[in-house]
């Protein structure tokens, strides 16, 4: 007789991703993994629901990272206007267990269990154990920040943070005057308004020229808003930057690596962290180029404590599904 199969979910503001697992077995696989477009679904539960369909089996037990807090029962995506309650999703499922995460909290839960062929090391010893405190970070469709403590020795355990709201800080005349646009666009800048796709893009468009032309809502009368820059997907100005021709994109990519280094080296300070380790679905993309920013400058330009950031390795993850194999683990804690 097969064991019955839990089910997993990674679920973030562009896509969801979903596998099986069995719960029983020695370590963490993933079964029948599948990637669909949020803009096709009106809500997380007719993904979860096209899901089990294609696959055909129903999972009485579940894993749900979502790009959201996770601590009430009404539970509303950051970056996706998705919302549903926790217990209504598990009943309509008709799931025993239906355990909720944040995304970037069930990708900590994964970095313990990766192998050296998932992550690419930037600095420090890329055979060396993971020593914690690890802060985990990443752009995607926002920025996610986890914290993961423990050792191999005693287990480890994932803290769930919205890190990624904290508000940025603009070194130069160039972070500025991002900060300046933005902020008149938002509001208010925070580190993920910068550190994600959609950010990539506005870096671009300052850079370009965007800060010089009015914002749309305060353009004169017979002012003209073609004036201002086409905003470009962020997608095409990574493949242009790394093409190498198209000059603005590459002082684009590089301004996006050297604010994630400051912002990389904050959270390291913030978490006491010993490793430092970056996912998420953009950076993977450009490993060698960010090897090659002011990343590395950015992160030890921190005064006094250089010396102690120094000491701190950091990784990039390159595993095609962390948030799955984190749910996963995550699911299984209870029962090991």
């Amino acid at each position: 007789m097969s064991r019955p199969l839990a089910l997993v979910a990674d679920i973030g503001g562009t896509n969801a991703r979903f596998a099986l697992t069995d719960l029983a077995a020695p370590t963490v696989e993933l079964q029948h993994a599948r990637a669909l477009r949020n803009a096709d679904f009106a809500s997380v539960q007719h993904a979860v629901e096209h899901y089990i369909a294609e696959v055909g089996i129903r999972p009485d037990r579940a894993a749900l990272a979502v790009a959201s807090p996770v601590g009430q029962d009404e539970i509303r995506l950051t970056n996706r206007a998705w919302s549903f309650s926790r217990s209504e999703l598990q009943a309509t499922l008709g799931l025993d267990e239906l355990r909720m995460l944040n995304d970037f909290g069930a990708i900590a839960w994964a970095v313990p269990s990766l192998d050296a062929d998932a992550r690419v090391t930037l600095h420090g010893d890329a055979d060396a154990p993971l020593q914690g405190p690890v802060s985990v970070l990443g752009p995607g469709t926002g920025l996610g920040v986890a914290l993961l403590v423990g050792s191999h020795a005693h287990g480890w355990h994932a803290v769930e943070t919205e890190g990624g709201h904290v508000s940025f800080a603009p070194l130069g005349d160039e972070e500025r005057a991002i900060d300046a646009w933005l902020t008149a666009q938002h509001g208010r800048t925070s580190n993920e308004r910068l550190l994600c796709g959609k950010g990539l893009s506005e870096i671009d468009l300052v850079l370009r020229g965007a800060a010089s032309v009015a914002p749309a809502a305060n353009l004169l009368p017979g002012e003209s808003s073609l004036q201002r820059p086409a905003m470009r997907d962020p997608a095409a100005i990574v493949a242009a930057a790394l093409d190498g021709h198209d000059l603005p994109a590459r002082r684009t990519l590089a301004r996006f690596c050297a604010v994630l280094g400051s912002v990389a080296g904050d959270c390291a300070l913030v978490h006491g962290a010993r490793t430092v380790v970056i996912a998420g679905g953009i950076v993977p993309r450009f490993v060698p180029f960010l090897r090659s920013s002011a990343f590395r400058e950015r992160f030890l330009a921190k005064g006094r404590f250089a010396p102690l950031l120094e000491r701190v390795a950091i990784h990039v993850i390159t595993h095609p599904q962390p948030g799955l194999l984190g749910a996963a683990t995550a699911l299984r804690a209870k029962d090991l």
